[in-house]
């Protein structure tokens, strides 16, 4: 079984792509995140087999997962990292006070196929708490400094981390 590229957390960043993050943290580019990005980006993703989408300055994959209520199958466009074989969603909603529709259809769900450059791979979630959830979150910001924001714009909320093992 394949699975999703590993992406390093720590790796270094170039200048343009260090200007694109900053974009994405203004309130234009969260703007656009919300509005534009999250509809354009998955049929991109599909069409390109994950080499473009117009956030493609992140590390980018697709999370398909059946919604809790009407079991349609939903896909949604998710910055990810990934920590040892694990891959790592953060639940943020750009910091809106609530979670997001994709986490809770994720927690209700037992499996879920994600993908990312051209690999489509069965993977189970689980929610992470206390000290692996700091530390993850730590590295999610160093992924991308925008969390930090997030955070603080979620006021009371704390934003979920999960973490997905490949079904084997």
């Amino acid at each position: 079984m394949s699975a999703i590229p590993a992406v390093d957390p720590t790796r270094e960043r170039g200048r343009v792509t260090g200007a694109l993050h900053r974009f994405g943290m203004s309130r234009a580019g969260r703007w656009y995140g919300i509005h534009i990005g999250s509809r354009i980006d998955p049929p991109l993703l599909r069409l390109t087999r994950g080499r473009f989408a117009t956030t493609s300055f992140f590390p980018l994959l697709l999370l398909h997962v059946r919604g809790r209520r009407s079991g349609e199958l939903r896909t949604v466009t998710l910055v990810y990292f990934t920590d040892g074989g694990e891959v790592i969603l953060v639940a943020s909603s750009f910091g809106r006070p609530s979670h997001p529709a994709w986490f809770h259809n994720l927690m209700a769900s037992d499996e879920v196929e994600l993908e990312a450059g051209g690999v489509t791979a069965a993977y189970r979630p689980r929610l992470t708490e206390g000290e692996e959830r700091a530390r993850l979150y730590e590295l999610a910001r160093r992924n991308y400094a925008g969390y930090g924001s997030y955070e603080a714009m979620a006021g009371e909320r704390e934003i979920p981390v999960v973490a997905l093992a490949p079904v084997v």
